[in-house]
């Protein structure tokens, strides 16, 4: 890996912005004036997507997919000027903010500068014309790996942002770009700046099979640790999805969370989301406002960095067009506190330094943040089932809600169930036999 990833970026709090509908301006200025509020939220790394010109040849949409791109070295002038992304990238740094871009190297627009200079850097078919290996992706076309040339030229590129003050790359659909590549870029960015964030949009289970199996290259989460300091969850995200929808078991989903301790690297960091650009909003998944904030508070509260999704403190229910302008619909911000509780958490001392257990599925989901100098306790109601109360870990007493809710008593080993979730911070020891069962008595069998 990243061997040496830094265990406190499990701490970090990722916002995601995409400029062109982040502010009814639709640019660099529209974000940079938002960078304070964003701040507040508890953040410390703003995501660009994509920064580049966008392509017009197949192009979806009118103004097109910013994942479209046609120059790797360039703004979109949609957004502004590189003066005006320097002054993004300054005024952020002065607030305490990293600023991490979007990298796109699997694909280019078809009229990119790439493809106008070097035809013979993309997949081809038997007339020589370059297409896409996903059909689906008509507006862009693939590039061709390994070539020495092109690699260069790409991780070069990678080299100029650093130098432009860019603090981290998010690498969309790593999996499909060699790993070899990954890790010569990688060193040659550390050259500029050796504390580059470096995220990898790892893919779904089923795309990397699929791809395998047609010949084409596929990086799994395990191999992309040798490279990127984080992965993101979509090997595990179909199982969320049905857990979040009330279709599976949250029983099954915590399994799936535990194995995941078991095959990556002891340090490994995966980031923690309940919406993205490419998923529907949490409010539309579970269709109830008290779950939809129960499952953002567990994630939250899970194993690694957390990643919020521009206009999800507005409570927003449909996920913006990629290929229009189709602006966040702010409002006066109905979660922007409760999402700046969630993002405190991450600070929290037992979060930082100590370890993380799952305790239970029903009737209420618990999980507990261990550490000498105080422990966290989260207790969350992550499906529609009712529970009135439940026993719980921690000693008797009255305890704040760290998520804001009403004060906590637990009498007897009991609490009355939250009416989402709660976060307490008590004394614990660690856990004897934290849920489920350890991995072990799986393959063992009962006795």
């Amino acid at each position: 890996m990243a061997y040496d990833t830094p265990l406190s970026y499990r701490s970090l709090v990722i916002y995601e912005v995409f400029p062109r509908n982040h502010s009814p301006r639709g640019d660099f200025a529209g974000v940079t004036a938002d960078l304070e509020r964003i701040r507040g939220l508890g953040v410390d790394v703003v995501w660009l997507m994509p920064i580049h010109p966008i392509g017009a040849l197949a192009r979806k949409g009118t103004l097109g997919s910013p994942y479209s791109i046609a120059d790797y070295r360039d703004v979109n002038p949609e957004y502004g000027t590189l003066d005006d992304f320097h002054r993004l990238v300054e005024r952020a740094h002065a607030l305490g903010l990293k600023v991490m871009i979007d990298v796109v190297f699997n694909h280019t627009a078809h009229d990119s500068l790439l493809a106008r200079n070097h035809p013979d850097w993309y997949h081809q078919d038997a007339q020589g014309k370059p297409f896409a290996t996903v059909p689906d992706w008509s507006d862009i076309i693939d590039l061709r790996f390994p070539n020495p040339a092109l690699e260069e030229y790409l991780a070069g590129s990678l080299v100029y942002w650093a130098e432009q003050g860019v603090d981290g790359f998010r690498c969309d659909v790593a999996s499909v770009v060699p790993l070899p590549f990954w890790l010569a870029a990688r060193a040659a960015v550390a050259a500029v700046n050796p504390d580059v964030i470096w995220l990898a949009e790892s893919v779904h289970a089923g795309f990397l099979e699929a791809r395998r199996a047609a010949g084409l290259s596929g990086w799994s989460d395990g191999e992309l640790f040798n490279a990127f300091d984080i992965t993101y969850i979509y090997d595990i995200h179909p199982i969320w999805q049905l857990a979040a929808q009330g279709l599976a078991p949250v029983s099954r989903y915590l399994e799936m969370l535990r194995f995941q301790d078991a095959i990556y690297p002891a340090n490994y960091a995966k980031l923690r989301f309940v919406e993205n650009h490419d998923q529907a909003r949490i409010q539309a998944v579970t269709a109830n406002p008290t779950l939809a904030r129960a499952w953002t508070a567990f994630e939250g509260f899970n194993k690694g960095p957390f990643l919020i999704y521009a206009g999800q403190e507005s409570a927003a229910r449909r996920t913006p067009n990629l290929f229009d302008r189709d602006p966040v619909a702010w409002g006066d911000y109905p979660l922007q506190d409760f999402l700046t509780r969630v993002a405190r958490l991450k600070k929290h001392l037992a979060v930082r330094e100590g370890q993380f257990f799952l305790l239970a599925a029903e009737p209420l989901a618990q999980a507990t943040w261990v550490h000498p100098g105080g422990s966290l306790l989260g207790v969350f109601r992550l499906s529609a089932e009712s529970a009135g109360a439940v026993d719980v870990p921690a000693p008797d007493g009255d305890y704040e809600d760290l998520l804001g809710g009403p004060v906590v008593r637990v009498h007897g080993g009991r609490m009355a169930a939250p009416e989402s979730a709660c976060v307490l911070r008590c004394d614990m020891p660690r856990p004897q036999r934290p849920f489920p069962a350890p991995l072990l008595d799986y393959y063992r069998g009962p006795e």
